[in-house]
């Protein structure tokens, strides 16, 4: 977020930097089109129960666990391996995340300690708060340098204090830069992934760019790739223009993408109707 300088709304500042103008634009596009769909008027819950479990199921993958959406399906038990609990994870928290968007904008670090304690599911000391100095993160496959807890504290308060201001930033914007804060702090001594896509799953809800919460991010992320993903995480990180802007354009993609696949269910739930 230093590409924004000190202006008053730093995350409207982020919505000039070139190019993102332009994705923030052919996001609303996407998600219009999905909205627009006759299914839509009619079945709009069971696009959005799709599209949690799609959802679910592409966050799991960039956290390790990349099954098929049908063994997802039909899974009951998600106790039995690293695999499984990252599964039974992602479930759980895209199904706790409609139970906190009126809380997101008065209390955001409430809602992430919320999220943390929903997938680490234990009552272990260091579950549902930031770690503390010298506390180690079990988040194999982000590489990038770890900020001391200080720090992560310090920019944690910063970002929730942007979202408690409000502003007239972009949801894309908005939704991008949570997404980006948490992995590039990984504030939680595990999970941290997963509590990053579902908060940026919130942020695009909460703002009403996806009230029926149909165009899942997490889908396109996981289409996108992983090697992608962390690539332009790392343009994040490095904090120059050209790195932000092309994380934003990153996650507009995913969230393009997750409107794609949302299309497709609406196509094919109007075919069998037929």
């Amino acid at each position: 977020m230093s590409t924004a300088g000190a202006t008053a709304d730093p995350l409207a500042a982020l919505g000039a930097l070139p190019g993102v103008a332009d994705s923030v634009e052919s996001v609303r596009k996407a998600v219009d089109r999905v909205y627009g769909h006759r299914v839509m008027r009619r079945r709009s819950n069971a696009i959005t129960s799709e599209a949690a479990l799609r959802g679910a199921r592409g966050s799991a993958a960039l956290s390790g666990a990349d099954w098929a959406l049908e063994e997802v399906r039909r899974r009951t038990d998600f106790s039995g391996d690293d695999e499984s609990r990252t599964v039974g994870a992602a479930l759980r928290l895209t199904a706790e995340a409609g139970q906190l968007l009126s809380i997101w904008r008065q209390s955001p670090l409430r809602v992430l300690a919320r999220l943390h304690l929903v997938a680490a599911a234990d009552k272990a000391d260091q579950v549902g708060r930031p770690r503390k100095e010298g506390e180690q993160v079990d988040e194999p496959l982000v590489g990038l340098p770890l900020p001391s807890a200080a720090e992560t504290h310090g920019r944690l308060d910063g970002l929730a204090g942007l979202i408690i201001a409000g502003g007239s930033a972009p949801a894309l914007v908005t939704a991008a830069v949570v997404h980006g804060e948490l992995l590039a702090l990984r504030p939680f001594t595990s999970h941290n992934g997963l509590v990053a896509r579902t908060a940026e799953r919130i942020v695009l809800v909460g703002s009403g760019l996806d009230p029926k919460s149909v165009c899942a991010a997490e889908v396109g992320h996981a289409e996108l790739g992983r090697d992608a993903y962390l690539e332009a995480l790392g343009g994040y990180v490095s904090g120059t223009p050209e790195g932000v802007a092309a994380w934003i354009a990153h996650c507009g993609r995913a969230v393009e993408l997750g409107a794609r696949e949302s299309m497709a269910v609406c196509e094919a739930l109007q075919r069998g109707a037929a």
